[in-house]
């Protein structure tokens, strides 16, 4: 019987702290609770001076409403934003490389 590992939302996020500390990023987890706005992405960093939201997800799950505001708001102000899941965590490096 074939078995299948399901990625976890955990695993991406391993994945980006992992690179983000390859690249000498400074990085943190934005700590919910009931006095921070909501939406923010699950990682916040700043690489070689330039501001970076990271919301992880995994499978299919997509970003809420909310989320999809606040990355397009740091878009916006010029920042970067991108929303990273095991099938695209590749990418995250073009963005740590320029």
């Amino acid at each position: 019987m074939k078995t299948t590992t399901k990625i976890s939302e955990k695993w991406v996020k391993a994945q980006v702290v992992k690179r983000l500390k390859a690249a000498g990023a400074y990085y943190f987890y934005p700590v919910a609770n009931g006095y921070m706005q909501t939406g923010v992405p699950d990682i916040v960093a700043c690489v070689e001076g330039r501001f970076v939201g990271i919301e992880c997800k995994a499978g299919n799950n997509k970003p809420t409403v909310i989320q999809e505001r606040n990355l397009e708001a740091i878009k916006a102000s010029g920042g970067i934003s991108i929303v990273i899941n095991e099938h695209n965590i590749d990418s995250l490096d073009s963005i740590l490389a320029n």
